[in-house]
């Protein structure tokens, strides 16, 4: 498999379409040696399970493990961390993570819990996992999905979840594009298979699926990230993070000179495109560095209130974020503990989407 290689395959099993794809990888080819330290890195955002849309599909990770096994490598380590705010635990848990890791006696690394080293990128100084920084290999198994401030995450976003908590929310204020591209230019993925089975493609934390009834497979993350972009309906200029890493050496957006290898053909050519609700949602807003939890909470808020005709009563824009720390405004409303300050404030870090439905009702 060379670097500017992007393997497709369609369906509904992702069981057979990652056998597929791995056996046109050739992973042999890419690890030599059968003691060479793997990595996982799925996407376990929320505790929530794949038929969510937010999170990459077990059955892939079984699949990928399984091969592996056959091929004689025995170091390998599945490696995540929630969002600021969730359990990686139990989002384990709940897509059963716990089972795999006794059948392939794979252990579980919640970076939450892992050792940290501080390194610095394009000037800015992060917490990378221990774990992902010393393994040799690392496959990064992203969801093609919408992202609320960011517009889409796949492989270069996914990537986050090495970090400490305090880098994430330090990613948040320092506006994401930039942080993410750094990231990606101390350590990025070796291999990069997409689970875009039935991304969300408004929202990170799922909620609304699409069947898109694909994966993809590349080396180039930004290579993967760009065709992500194109898929659904982006330009590069949408997801500065994308370009930036390019800038930083991370990879390639040129789209011209990728080798297309499409293993089977689709069932249906309907291109799905995200629905622009969250542009609609979001005009009920005033972020600064939000961190995605939190506003991921706000937006989930706002489309309840919507589905139920209550957003036409809301006659002020709701502050969150960072931003407004040690700001005190009598004529703002804001949620979060970084808006305490304000006139009227729901705190919580972050606070239940729930509670921010009755805190808005109640304005």
């Amino acid at each position: 498999m060379e670097k500017n290689d992007i393997i497709l395959t369609y369906g509904s099993d992702p069981v057979a379409m990652t056998r597929a794809l791995l056996e046109a990888i050739d992973i042999e080819s890419l690890i030599p040696d059968k003691n060479t330290s793997i990595a996982l890195k799925p996407n376990l955002v929320v505790a929530v399970t794949a038929d969510s849309g937010a999170t990459t599909h077990p059955a892939i990770v079984k699949e990928i493990l399984s091969h592996l096994r056959e091929k004689g490598y025995s170091r390998i380590k599945i490696v995540e961390s929630a969002w600021v705010g969730d359990s990686t635990k139990e989002g384990f848990r709940v897509n059963g993570y716990e089972a795999i890791s006794k059948t392939f006696e794979v252990p579980l690394v919640d970076v939450k819990d892992d050792e940290y080293r501080k390194l610095t990128s394009n000037g800015i100084t992060m917490e990378i996992s221990k774990t992902i920084l010393d393994t040799d290999f690392l496959i990064n198994l992203p969801v093609l999905k919408g992202h609320c401030q960011t517009a889409m995450t796949c492989a270069l976003k996914n990537m986050k979840g090495c970090l400490s908590d305090r880098s994430k929310r330090m990613f948040h204020t320092l506006g994401l594009h930039k942080p993410i591209a750094a990231l990606n230019a101390i350590r990025c993925a070796d291999l990069v298979i997409v689970d875009s089975l039935n991304g969300d493609l408004d929202f990170e934390e799922g909620g609304n699926p699409v069947e898109t009834d694909r994966m993809f497979a590349t080396r180039d993350s930004v290579l993967c990230d760009s065709f992500g972009a194109q898929l659904l309906g982006f330009e590069l200029e949408d997801i500065p993070y994308i370009q930036l890493a390019e800038k930083m050496g991370v990879g390639s957006t040129d789209l011209t000179r990728a080798r297309f290898i499409q293993l089977n053909e689709p069932a249906n050519n309907n291109e799905a495109r995200p629905s622009g609700e969250v542009a609609y949602l979001a005009k009920h807003t005033l972020p600064k560095n939000a961190c995605s939890a939190c506003y991921g909470n706000l937006i989930h808020a706002l489309k309840r209130l919507d589905e139920v005709d209550r957003l036409g009563n809301l006659e002020t824009q709701i502050c969150i974020g960072q931003g407004y720390k040690g700001e005190a405004d009598p004529n703002k409303i804001g949620v979060g503990v970084c808006t305490k300050g304000l006139g009227k404030s729901l705190t919580g870090c972050p606070p239940k989407a729930i509670d921010m439905i009755q805190f808005i009702k109640d304005l």
